[in-house]
C-alpha cells in the first residue's frame, strides 16, 4: 500500500476540487470573508459574485437574519434524525413547503443535496408503480442538454451525447431522450407543435416501459441555459396523463424565483406529480433539499405490507438548522417583495445583454434573473475568469456559456458592473 505521505500523494495538495483537472489546476483567488453580494479575497479585494455561489446565494451573503436564525436553532438543537422522531421545525418547513408550492404537491420527503432528491423522485416514481403491480414501467425520460446531477441515477437522465457524464453512458440505467425543445420562451406553435410530436411519438412507441418524464421547467441550467415555452410543459402534461406517465419537475435550479415567478411551473397551467427543490430553499446557507409528491403518489405507498414503504433516509434529511434558515429565507421572500427584484434583474439583463452582438456570439439569453451568452467556441472566452476579477467580478463561464445568475439583492449598478465584464470582454483591444 502506497503510503499517504508519499511525494505522489501530496503534490497536488490534500483537497480535490470539483469539476477540475488537477494535474495544472492553480486556484488563486481565497476568500476571506463575504457580505451581500461581496466576496472579500485573502488580498483585500472584494467581487460581486455574479453566480451566487452556484446559483444557490439568494439572499445575498451574510444576511443577519438568516445568520440569527440558524443561531437560534443551533442553540436548540442543531440536528436530530428524523428516523422514529419528530420535532416541530422541521414539520413546520414542510408544512410551508406545501402552502407555497402548486396545490396538490401534498406531501415532503427532505434530504440533502438536489442530486439525491432527484435520486428519490426517480426511485419514488418507479416504486409508485411497482406497488400497484406494474413491474413494466422502469424507465424515464429526459431532454438532451439536461443536467439533474452527478450520482449514478441522475447521470442517466443527464445529456448522455454531450453532457459532462457522457463516459457513464451504457453504464448507468439506459433511459429515452427527447429533443430539448426549440424556440425560446415565446416558441411558435409550430415549433411547439414540432417538438410535442416528437414526445407523442416516444410516448406511443414505449409508453408501456416509461414511469416519469423528467424537466428542468422552462430553463436547462448546466447543459447550456436553454429557455423554452411554458405551452410546452402544458401540453406535455398532458400526454403523460395519458399515458400514465408522471411528471417530475426538477426545479433544483429554477425554484425560489429564478425565472421570475416563485417556481417556473408558476408559469404553466399544470402540477407536476413531483417537484424537486435545492438550492435556493436554504438561500445558500446550508446544503438541504426536498422533493414533493401528490397524495395519489404518497397514498401507493401505504399498506398492510412493509414492503411497500418508501426505503429511502438520508442521514441528514429534515435537518433543523437548514429548516429554521429555509423558513426564516421563505419569509424575508415574500416580505421584501422578491419578485420585484427578480423583475427589475431581468429588465437589466435585458437591457444589457440581448442587443448585445459579436462575430464570436451565438446567442445571448434572458429569463428572470438568468444573463447567458453562448458562444461559437469555447476558446473565445478563455482568460475571462481573471479578466473579471480584475475588474471586480467574479465569473466562472463554462463550456461555450458566460453567465450570471446573481443574488437578488443586487443592485442596478452591482448588475451593470457584471454585465459590463461580460460585454468588454468581447470588445477589448487584442
Amino acid at each position: 500500500m502506497t503510503q499517504s505521505s508519499s511525494p505522489e500523494n501530496t503534490q497536488y495538495g490534500s483537497l480535490w476540487y470539483p469539476y477540475a483537472q488537477m494535474q495544472n489546476l492553480e486556484i488563486n483567488l481565497e476568500v476571506v470573508e463575504t457580505n451581500g453580494v461581496y466576496l472579500t479575497m485573502n488580498d483585500g479585494r472584494e467581487l460581486i459574485d455574479s453566480i451566487s455561489s452556484w446559483w444557490s446565494v439568494t439572499h445575498g451573503y451574510n444576511h443577519p437574519e438568516l445568520n440569527q436564525a440558524m443561531t437560534n436553532q443551533i442553540n436548540k438543537f442543531s440536528h436530530v434524525m428524523l428516523g422514529g422522531l419528530k420535532n416541530q421545525m422541521t414539520q413546520s418547513f414542510a408544512d410551508k413547503l406545501v402552502e407555497i408550492t402548486p396545490e396538490g404537491l401534498n406531501h415532503v420527503f427532505f434530504s440533502d443535496s438536489g442530486s439525491v432528491a432527484v435520486e428519490v423522485a426517480i426511485k419514488m416514481s418507479l416504486q409508485y408503480f411497482f406497488n400497484q403491480g406494474n413491474k413494466n414501467k422502469t424507465r424515464i425520460v429526459a431532454l438532451q442538454r439536461a443536467y439533474h446531477g452527478d450520482t449514478t441515477a441522475c447521470m442517466s437522465v443527464c445529456d448522455p451525447a454531450e453532457g459532462m457524464h457522457k463516459m457513464f453512458h451504457g453504464i448507468t440505467p439506459e433511459q429515452l431522450f427527447l429533443d430539448a425543445p426549440t424556440g425560446g420562451f415565446n416558441a411558435s406553435d409550430a415549433e411547439i407543435n414540432a417538438d410535442i410530436q416528437k414526445a407523442k411519438s416516444l410516448f406511443e412507441e414505449h409508453g408501456s416501459s416509461i414511469a416519469a418524464m423528467i424537466v428542468e421547467p422552462l430553463l436547462q441550467g448546466a447543459g447550456g441555459f436553454n429557455i423554452y415555452s411554458p405551452e410546452y410543459l402544458n401540453q406535455l402534461k398532458a400526454l403523460c396523463q395519458a399515458h400514465n406517465i408522471l411528471l417530475i419537475f426538477d426545479e433544483v435550479a429554477t425554484g425560489f424565483g429564478r425565472t421570475g415567478k416563485l417556481f417556473a411551473s408558476e408559469h404553466t397551467n399544470i402540477t407536476p406529480d413531483i417537484m424537486i427543490l435545492a438550492k435556493g430553499l436554504t438561500a445558500g446557507y446550508i446544503g438541504h433539499a426536498a422533493t414533493l409528491a401528490t397524495t395519489d403518489i404518497f397514498e401507493a405507498f401505504l399498506s398492510d405490507d412493509p414492503a411497500k414503504a418508501f426505503m429511502h433516509g438520508p442521514t441528514f434529511m429534515g435537518n433543523p438548522t437548514a429548516c429554521a434558515v429555509g423558513l426564516k429565507a421563505i419569509e424575508i421572500f415574500k416580505r421584501d417583495d422578491y419578485l420585484s427584484k427578480i423583475s427589475n434583474i431581468e429588465q437589466t439583463l435585458k437591457d444589457e445583454l440581448l442587443d448585445f452582438e459579436h462575430e464570436e456570439i451565438e446567442e445571448c439569453r434572458v429569463l428572470g434573473a438568468t444573463g447567458a451568452i453562448e458562444v461559437k467556441d469555447a476558446k473565445s472566452h478563455h482568460g475571462i475568469q481573471e479578466y473579471a476579477a480584475e475588474r471586480g467580478v467574479w465569473l466562472r463561464p463554462f463550456e461555450r456559456y458566460i453567465y450570471t445568475m446573481p443574488p437578488y439583492i443586487i443592485t442596478d449598478d452591482q448588475l451593470k458592473a457584471i454585465t459590463d465584464v461580460m460585454k468588454g470582454w468581447f470588445l477589448r483591444e487584442r
